[in-house]
């Protein structure tokens, strides 16, 4: 990977903890290891990790690790144990993780937690913006800092910034629920790329962005105060070598015969997870359980190994849970366990990669029952491990991973029977069929590592800069702003087409309320009396509110996107007609949708007809609006009228006319040496097109165009059309 620039990666925990006596170790967990492998598998150098060290630690302590931090290439974040107590175990575990994970009943809105989530992401800002340079990318993991894209893009608003999140995203709906939804999806949108383990959450996501700001995308990609982001899938894969060669180390297959030999003949069946109810254990073991009850001749030939992780020992439900599983543990070996056998054996410890890996090796069935999970690495890191190509995994569907392992025992882990079930197959699958799937399931890993992971992430990362980048240079700045105003006072016949609507007026929720103030109407005046110049107002409203709202001005205008045409001092002109048959018809169509969307609503003009949905539920509408299309296309595509899609409307129209056949009827009128047109909308593409290539084109709003330059708002068209009408 050819990446030069300089890395800051912000994590929640630092990769190394630091203990009460100052001794350093490394941290835990799927994240640390994942993003550790890949920077030292990657061939980026120069990069920092940011993050908590695992302990409060005092500034003087800092000050004695100082030189062990800098060689290990991180940076300690302070936050006072009581903080980190609400931070952690509060806001991210009782709200955040319950609430993606959507376990509803667990969730606790606390104003508190809420106020010391904000504070603690704060603290982290200040600490990454020390390492700030004009060089950096910055690389923030996880639900633990949702807020810090935004916070760092108030203070570099160039700055490159990437969000991963490493569990779900739950569906619009559930996250509607959050109090502080709206600050949360603003701090994820301060990212230029953001991240998810499947398309689902992707896909949850773009649909909450829709529901609450109303922003659509193309394909991910959408603009967010006049940025270019881009939400994307990328799921996070293992070091896959490490774990497809683990049977090779002497140690490890020490391990393994020692496993063996302790169960003799017993088939095991394995499970390792962290404490935590989104991870389906008790179900596992309500199915081991009707698995013996059904099967007594599997009793004394089977062991269901549980390895328990201990996780948020200070949340109340996790005792709670781990309470209930030792319960129905000593249920279940209470009922079937004789003096010889023992069903189910259960540790509550931390394993390290070498007694891990000798485990899975060890299996020969594997449970994964999550009822739901990012993605769960377990469920890959035994795959991976299986050279010999034996082994089973049962796999939840509810698993990120299930969407790549789908040669697994795929299971609803909600289903006790189908779970059951699984675990029967599984135990008689025949070895060429477990070497099929295995195979299958090794070589895609294989191809999609860590190292493919979080190449693509940082590559897409770079796109989206450069696309963003790329459309910063058309952006009119006061240089260029100068030389236009130079043009336009050396030319000797001038003409400008002026959209309405988002250009010169922000968008309103009704066609009635977009009536234009005395801020506008003054500088508009000033424009259309300048000598030899034509001002042309451009708009897909009305002849009627046109004539009433700028009544008085010297103006020429096009309406309903070119139907109606006007000269200074003549009158309207029709360039096309539509029968009121036909009109009547679409009409008859459209009311059908105003009545199954609501706050929708037709605007009727004299040759055409407009379905407008701005104020409908944004979610709602792109689905009632692809109805109404594919049903009016159907009628359309026999008559000699046009479709078009615009901002927030559909319009139905003749054939043959749009904003830059009209404007052309204007350029005939005389040689114009200087054109300058401006427009937001999709409708202005085609005036953009059609006008000669010397004519300058200016499109509103960041999204791509075929104008030369762009500006960013209605504003500051106001700005640059107030600097043409200035005096020379």
């Amino acid at each position: 990977m050819n990446f030069s620039k300089k890395l800051i990666v912000v994590a929640n925990r630092l990769p190394v903890t630091v203990h009460s006596d100052l001794t350093i170790s490394r941290s835990p967990g799927g994240l640390v290891s994942g993003l550790m492998t890949f920077l030292e598998k990657s061939s980026i150098k120069d990069y920092i990790w940011v993050g908590w060290p695992g302990s409060y630690l005092r500034s003087s302590a800092i000050d004695l690790l100082i030189s062990k931090f800098k060689r290990l290439k991180t940076h300690p974040v302070s936050v006072s144990s009581r903080q980190f107590e609400k931070f952690y175990n509060g806001f991210c575990n009782k709200v955040l993780w319950p609430l993606f994970h959507e376990f509803l009943s667990y969730v606790d809105y606390d104003e508190e937690y809420w106020k010391i989530y904000v504070a603690v992401n704060k603290v982290f800002c200040n600490e990454v913006a020390k390492h700030v340079t004009p060089d950096s990318v910055v690389w923030v993991h996880d639900y633990h800092l949702l807020l810090l894209p935004s916070m760092l893009r108030s203070l570099f608003p160039n700055l490159p910034i990437g969000f991963f999140l490493h569990i779900p995203f739950p569906s619009p709906s559930i996250f509607m629920q959050l109090p502080w939804r709206k600050e949360l999806m603003e701090g994820m949108l301060g990212a230029d790329l953001i991240g998810f383990h499947a398309y689902e959450y992707t896909t949850n996501f773009l649909r909450t962005l829709i529901r609450m700001f109303g922003i659509d995308h193309k394909s991910g990609t959408f603009f967010y105060q006049d940025r270019v982001v881009r939400a994307e899938t990328f799921p996070m894969g293992i070091d896959f070598e490490l774990f497809n060669n683990a049977f090779r180390k002497r140690k490890i297959k020490s391990l393994v015969k020692r496993i063996r030999e302790q169960f003799g003949e017993k088939r095991i069946i394995f499970s390792i997870d962290r404490l935590d109810y989104t991870k389906g254990i008790y179900n596992r073991l309500l199915a081991y359980e009707r698995l013996l009850q059904r099967r007594p001749d599997l009793r004394g030939k089977v062991v269901l190994l549980i390895i328990i992780v201990p996780s948020r020992v200070g949340v109340e439900h996790y005792q709670r849970m781990k309470r209930s599983l030792e319960e129905k543990i000593s249920e279940i070996n209470g009922t079937f366990g004789t003096i010889e056998w023992t069903p189910v054996l259960y540790y509550n410890k931390f394993l390290n990669f070498e007694e891990l890996t000798a485990y899975y090796l060890a299996s020969d069935v594997m449970l994964v029952t999550s009822l739901k999970d990012g993605m769960n690495l377990i469920a890959k890191e035994f795959v991976a491990s299986r050279r010999d190509g034996k082994g089973v995994l049962i796999l939840s569907e509810f698993a990120g991973s299930a969407k790549e392992l789908g040669e697994a025992l795929i299971v609803n882990p909600n289903s006790i029977e189908e779970l059951t079930n699984a675990i029967e197959k599984a135990l008689r699958l025949s070895e060429e069929e477990m070497r099929e799937r295995m195979s299958v399931m090794q070589e895609r890993l294989r191809r999609y590592d860590i190292l493919k992971w979080g190449t693509d992430f940082l590559s897409s990362l770079e796109q989206v800069i450069a696309e963003r980048m790329k459309l910063a240079t058309k952006l009119l700045t006061p240089a260029l702003i100068e030389k236009l105003k130079e043009s336009f006072h050396r030319a000797n016949k001038r003409i400008l087409f002026l959209d309405y609507d988002g250009t010169l007026v922000p968008f309103a929720s009704r066609p009635s309320l977009a009536k234009p103030d005395t801020h506008l109407l003054s500088f508009l005046s000033a424009l259309s009396q300048l000598a030899n110049t034509e001002v042309i107002l451009i708009s897909g409203r009305k002849k009627e509110d046109l004539e009433r709202w700028f009544k008085g001005l010297n103006l020429n205008f096009i309406c309903e996107h070119g139907l109606f045409i006007k000269r200074r001092g003549k009158d309207w002109e029709a360039t096309a007609f539509m029968s009121s048959e036909i009109k009547n018809k679409i009409k008859s169509i459209m009311e059908v949708y105003v009545d199954r969307l609501p706050r929708s609503f037709i605007e009727e003009k004299e040759y055409s007809i407009v379905f407008h949905y701005r104020n409908a539920d944004p979610e709602q509408a792109n689905l009632r609006v692809a109805e109404l299309v594919d049903e009016l296309l159907g009628f359309t595509g026999t008559s000699d009228i046009n479709l078009i899609l615009g901002n927030k409307i559909v319009e139905v129209r003749p054939a043959g006319i749009d904003k830059g056949v009209a404007a052309n009827l204007f350029l005939k009128d005389d040689n114009f040496d200087f054109i300058l047109a401006i427009g937001d909308d999709t409708t202005d593409e085609d005036l953009f097109l059609k006008l000669p290539k010397e004519a300058v084109t200016i499109k509103v709003g960041m999204g791509t165009s075929n104008a030369k330059y762009s500006l960013k708002s209605y504003a500051d068209v106001r700005n640059l059309l107030e600097i043409l009408a200035s005096h020379e």
